[in-house]
């Protein structure tokens, strides 16, 4: 059983989600939104950092997630981001918690089936895989999505591993 925390960066609004995993079982254990509302960027990336540590201290993760940085076509849009996104990492790091990256389009792959597929749809199937009563807001929708990519991939890998170790025996089951 693992922990895992999702983080959808940005430099206004990061999302976090975290999902427990049992197995193939997942279940929500809680998402939302770090609001920075404040002007200059020094404050934000310090606000961001300081959610995402009390994040972690709250629900005291095994694995963090974070969305991989993508081409803007704004730079300076870009370059904040990446910022925001460092700042989480930090966070994560500075609590000794591995930390795994992954791009938008394979987290819209792994929970609609879609790499191209819209917030709307992300936070549907969202909801369906946790089972909510609701769909999330979209920047934890987000988040929880690259939570249950790592909860996909993950499984995947270690399925793979004992394939390969039962195939080195001899045998495949």
């Amino acid at each position: 059983m693992s922990i895992i925390l999702g983080i959808d960066p940005g430099s206004r609004i990061t999302g976090y989600g975290v999902i427990r995993q049992a197995g193939r079982q997942l279940s929500y254990l809680g998402s939302g939104c770090i609001r920075t509302q404040v002007t200059d960027l020094p404050s934000r990336l310090k606000l961001i950092y300081a959610g995402v540590s009390e994040i972690i201290t709250q629900f005291a993760p095994d694995y963090f997630a974070i969305e991989q940085v993508f081409m803007a076509k704004n730079a300076d849009s870009a370059l904040k981001l990446g910022q925001a996104r460092g700042v989480a990492i930090v966070a994560a790091v500075n609590h000794d918690l591995p930390v795994f990256e992954y791009a938008a389009r394979q987290v819209k792959q792994t929970v609609t089936g879609i790499g191209s597929a819209e917030k709307a749809q992300v936070q549907h199937m969202v909801r369906r895989l946790l089972n909510l009563p609701s769909n999330p807001q979209a920047d934890a929708a987000d988040a929880l999505a690259i939570a249950i990519t790592h909860c996909h991939i993950s499984q995947n890998a270690i399925q793979a591993g004992s394939a390969r170790l039962n195939l080195a025996r001899g045998r495949l089951r």
